[in-house]
């Protein structure tokens, strides 16, 4: 089976701190989402207006368990979700048919 993705686009509500977000989505991945099962990486895009997490996981499977429960993140989701314009989010899940390359997290 291929690796799967979490692809959410979603804009920040006016005003937010975007060092505070990425605090808390820090604090949100070390502390829950990095032991999912199958986690394998999150990766934090922005376009200036619009942001995108870019969730890889080992199977489509371990994606979807991952949404599923995502509300026993508690606290710590609730404080991630605090910065987000939620009618805003679109999520997607993705299967990766074929990669190219290395990926390396320069941020």
């Amino acid at each position: 089976m291929s690796k799967s993705i979490f692809y959410c686009a979603y804009k920040l509500k006016k005003g937010t701190s975007v060092a505070d977000f990425l605090s808390t989505s820090e604090k949100l991945n070390n502390e829950y989402i990095s032991k999912q099962k199958g986690y394998i990486s999150w990766e934090q895009w922005n376009d200036g207006d619009t942001w995108a997490d870019i969730l890889l996981f080992e199977t489509m499977e371990d994606v979807k368990a991952f949404e599923a429960n995502s509300e026993n993140a508690g606290e710590l989701a609730m404080n991630f979700y605090s910065f987000i314009n939620l009618p805003s989010c679109k999520v997607h899940y993705y299967s990766v048919e074929r990669a190219y390359g290395e990926r390396k997290n320069d941020a």
